[in-house]
C-alpha cells in the first residue's frame, strides 16, 4: 500500500512514529543498548578485582596485564563476525547469543582457578562484547528516525558509561562489605569473585528482551521481508513508509546476498576511503588511553597513597561524571554536530593529558611506590577526572554515533564489525602495554597518549564529515 502523503498511518515524509510514538523508539532502542550495558560492565568490574587476582594467583606485571586485557582479543573476534552473522542470520540473533555468552562468562570467571581458565572466560565475555559493539549501534541506527538517530545512538555510549559505573559501584561495595578484594564476603566466598558474578544478572535481562523488540528493517528488507519491514517502519521510524522501503532496497543493491568483506575493498590500501575513516575513529577513541582509566584507576590511585577503600570510591566518582558528560553529549550531539564535539573533545584530552604527564614527572619513587606531593596529587585528580569529561562529552558517544550512520546500507554491519574489531585491538593494546609503560614511567606513559591526542584532533579536523541530520540512505 501507498502511504498518503496525509493520512494518519502514512503521515508526512516527516511524520513521527505512530502508536506511543518517540517513547516506544526509545523503550525499543534501550533495550537494545542493555548490550552496551554490559559491554561497560564485562570490560570495567576488572578494575576492582586487579589487585585481588595477581595476588590470589601470583602473577607477575606482564601476565597481570595479558590476563586483564585477554577479554579484548575475544572482542575483536567478536566483533569481526558480528556483523557478517547479523546479515545472515539478524540482529535479534546475535544480541541472543551475546547475552548467552555474557551469562557463562560472569559465571566461570567467579568460579576461576588460576589464571589460564579466567583468561579463557574473559576472552569469552569478550566475544560478547565485542558482539554487542556492533551491532547495538547498528541496530539503533536503522530503526530510529534521522533527526532522533543522533541522541538515541548515543544511548549506546550512555549504556556503557552506565555499565562502567554499575559495575565499579558494586565493586566498591563488595569491598567495603568484605573488607578487601581479596577478602570475604559476609554471606560467603571472596569479594573479587563476586564483583564477576553480579554481571549474570543484566545477562539474561539483555537476553528476555532481544526476544520482545522487532528485527531491524533493513534486515527485514534485505530477507525480502517487506510487509514486516512496512510495519516495523511505520511503528518505529514514521514518514512516508513505501518511499523508505525504496530507498533501503535502492542502497542495499544486491541486498539479499549476504555481505561480504570483499565489498569493503577499495582505492585506498586496499580498503574503501570511508572504512579507512571508521577504522581511524576507533584506533583513536583507544589510543587516546580512556581505558587505562576504567581498567587501572584503582591501582593508581593506590599507588599514589589513596587506600584500597578510597581509591574504589575515586574512580566510582570518575564513572559518575562520564555518565553525566554522555547525557550532555546526547543533549548536544544532534544540535552542534558530530565533528565540533569530537575537535572539542580532543582538545580537552590534549591539554589534561599534557598535564597528568607533567603531574607524573614530578613523582617520587617508582613502580608501586610512586609518590605525588600533596598538591600535585590534587592537581592529577582534577586533571584526570577532567580528561574524562573531554572524552565523555565527545570520543566516548559520537564515534559510536558516527560508526553506526556513516556507512551506506550495503557495507554497514560489515564495516561496523571491521571498525570495531580494530577498536578492540587498539584497547588491547593500550591495556596491555599499560603496566610495562608504568614501570618506564607514568609521565612517559600519559605523554604518548598526549600525542596520540594530537594526532586524533589533526585527523578529525582534516578527514570526518559531518553526518547530522542526513538520512541512512544517504550517506
Amino acid at each position: 500500500m501507498q502511504a498518503d502523503d496525509k493520512s494518519p498511518a502514512g503521515g508526512s515524509a516527516t511524520a513521527g512514529p505512530q502508536g506511543n510514538g518517540h517513547g516506544v523508539v526509545i523503550l525499543v532502542t534501550a533495550a537494545a543498548a542493555l548490550g552496551g550495558f554490559l559491554f561497560g560492565f564485562d570490560t570495567a568490574v576488572i578494575n576492582g578485582a586487579v589487585d585481588a587476582i595477581q595476588a590470589e594467583f601470583h602473577m607477575s606485571s606482564g601476565l597481570l596485564g595479558f590476563v586483564v586485557s585477554a577479554a579484548l582479543l575475544g572482542c575483536a573476534v567478536g566483533a569481526w563476525f558480528a556483523g557478517p552473522i547479523a546479515n545472515r542470520t539478524g540482529r535479534l540473533r546475535v544480541m541472543l547469543i551475546a547475552a548467552v555468552l555474557f551469562a557463562a562468562s560472569a559465571i566461570g570467571s567467579a568460579l576461576a582457578v588460576g589464571p589460564i581458565d579466567l583468561t579463557i572466560w574473559r576472552i569469552l565475555g569478550g566475544l560478547a562484547v565485542g558482539a554487542a559493539s556492533v551491532i547495538a549501534p547498528a541496530y539503533i541506527a536503522e530503526i530510529s528516525p534521522a533527526h532522533l538517530r543522533g541522541r538515541l545512538g548515543s544511548l549506546q555510549q550512555l549504556a556503557i558509561v552506565t555499565g562502567i559505573f554499575v559495575a565499579l559501584l558494586v565493586n566498591y561495595v563488595l569491598a567495603a562489605a568484605a573488607g578487601g578484594a581479596s577478602e570475604s564476603v559476609p554471606w560467603g566466598g571472596t569479594a573479587w569473585r563476586w564483583m564477576f558474578a553480579v554481571e549474570l544478572l543484566p545477562a539474561l535481562l539483555y537476553g528476555v528482551l532481544a526476544l520482545r523488540i522487532p528485527e531491524s528493517p533493513r534486515y527485514l528488507v534485505q530477507k525480502q521481508r517487506v510487509t514486516e519491514a512496512r510495519e516495523v517502519l511505520r511503528r518505529f521510524v514514521g514518514g512516508d513508509v513505501d518511499q523508505r522501503i525504496r530507498e533501503i532496497t535502492r542502497s542495499l543493491g544486491e541486498g539479499t546476498q549476504a555481505i561480504r568483506l570483499a565489498d569493503l575493498r577499495g582505492p585506498r590500501l586496499g580498503l574503501l576511503p570511508i572504512v579507512w575513516v571508521g577504522l581511524l575513529l576507533s584506533v583513536f577513541q583507544q589510543f587516546v588511553g580512556i581505558n587505562v582509566i576504567f581498567y587501572y584507576s584503582t591501582t593508581l590511585w593506590r599507588s599514589v597513597g589513596f587506600t584500597e577503600e578510597n581509591a574504589l570510591l575515586i574512580t566510582v566518582i570518575t564513572s559518575v561524571t562520564n555518565i553525566l558528560t554522555t547525557i550532555v553529549a546526547i543533549a548536544l550531539v544532534d544540535r552542534i554536530g558530530r565533528k565540533p564535539l569530537l575537535v572539542a573533545g580532543a582538545t580537552g584530552m590534549l591539554v589534561t593529558l599534557v598535564t597528568l604527564a607533567w603531574c607524573f614527572s614530578t613523582a617520587t619513587g617508582s613502580g608501586d611506590d610512586v609518590t605525588l606531593g600533596p598538591v600535585i596529587g590534587k592537581v592529577a585528580l582534577v586533571a584526570a577526572n577532567l580528561y574524562v569529561v573531554s572524552f565523555g562529552v565527545s570520543w566516548g558517544p559520537v564515534v559510536w554515533v558516527l560508526l553506526g550512520e556513516m556507512f551506506n546500507n550495503r557495507i554497514r554491519a560489515t564495516a561496523l564489525a571491521v571498525a570495531a574489531a580494530a577498536q578492540w585491538v587498539a584497547n588491547w593494546l593500550v591495556s596491555t602495554s599499560f603496566p610495562v609503560l608504568a614501570d618506564v614511567g607514568l609521565a612517559f606513559a600519559y605523554g604518548l597518549y598526549a600525542g596520540c591526542a594530537a594526532l586524533a584532533l589533526v585527523f578529525v579536523l582534516r578527514m570526518v564529515r559531518e553526518t547530522k541530520g542526513r538520512e541512512l540512505e544517504d550517506m
